[in-house]
């Protein structure tokens, strides 16, 4: 079974790609709630075999939030909580030259 397939039947993972989210969603579900999340993904052709866990890290989101939002349209989601917790785009990651200072200053010690 070819896996956009498979996929559609089963939960949206991380795996599932924006392209599988729209056919999953052709009501229009899935490109509103990219819209609330700020991402261009449902007008744009260029990324839509990105994985949605992809998708989340470069649009600056959390990932397992974003999962959890878009497996909620299959219920009749997402609620306004899970919307907030996946827009959330305050949790700041450490620059590629912070990591490498904390990793260095672990292995020194």
């Amino acid at each position: 079974m070819p896996r956009s397939v498979k996929d559609r039947a089963g939960p949206v993972r991380g795996s599932t790609t924006i392209e599988e989210l729209m056919a999953r969603f052709p009501d229009g579900k899935a490109s509103a709630l990219m819209a609330r999340l700020s991402w261009p993904c449902a007008h744009c052709s260029g990324r839509m075999d990105e994985p949605l866990s992809l998708a989340a890290k470069r649009h600056g989101n959390p990932t397992g939030a974003v999962v959890e939002a878009f497996r909620a349209l299959d219920n009749g989601g997402p609620s306004e909580r899970q919307i907030m917790a996946a827009t959330n785009k305050s949790a700041s990651r450490p620059s590629v030259e912070a990591a490498w200072r904390h990793h260095a200053d672990q292995t020194v010690r």
